[in-house]
């Protein structure tokens, strides 16, 4: 891309700002989430299912929106950046599908199966599309690549506040009574 060009990129800048701001903001939370689970009972292999993903999906928010924020030269790099991503997550997520297969501690459900493995795995499928054409058509695919971001921060959010009303739940009941008699 010429220096005087302006960049596909640009109308996208504040879009990126918030939801990649969104999204590290919202790391920092799903770690606060995992260490109350941790207080409440032994951390197994429920959390490499269920949840480090979720930092995962704010993390690749959060680098889809570093790089579609880089002033690139040419929107190949960009393209090839994306494209890393998807192909990286698309293989994480296969690895999230046999962690959650093989726990056995939780049994999960058909919402589990969507928002903690299919939805992602169709946002980096998604997103490895759009790099695949966005040299071709940056405008609808700049569409595509943002409504990626943006369905994997809305994803992360869902699956840190099923986290959270699990381990609410799932915690022992103390009485009053027992924890004076100690």
């Amino acid at each position: 891309m010429e220096p005087t060009a302006v960049s596909p990129f640009a109308a996208w800048e504040n879009f990126y700002v918030i939801v990649g701001s969104s999204a590290a903001a919202l790391t920092g939370l799903q770690f606060v989430v995992v260490v109350l689970g941790a207080e409440a009972r032994s951390i197994g292999p429920e959390v490499g299912a269920f949840g480090t993903p979720t930092v995962v999906h704010f993390c690749a928010a959060l680098l889809i929106s570093a790089i579609v924020s880089v002033p690139w030269r040419a929107v190949a790099n960009a393209a090839l950046a994306l494209g890393v991503v998807g192909v990286a997550g698309i293989v994480y997520m296969a690895v999230v599908i046999r962690r959650a297969r093989r726990q056995t501690r939780y049994v999960p459900v058909l919402e589990d199966w969507l928002w903690h493995c299919i939805f992602p795995l169709l946002c980096y499928v998604a997103l490895l599309g759009g790099a695949l054409v966005l040299q071709r058509d940056p405008p609808r695919t700049l569409l595509v690549v943002g409504a990626t971001a943006l369905f994997l921060l809305f994803i992360g959010i869902h699956n840190a506040w099923d986290a959270v009303t699990y381990i609410a739940t799932q915690q022992p009941q103390h009485k009053e009574g027992a924890r004076d008699q100690k």
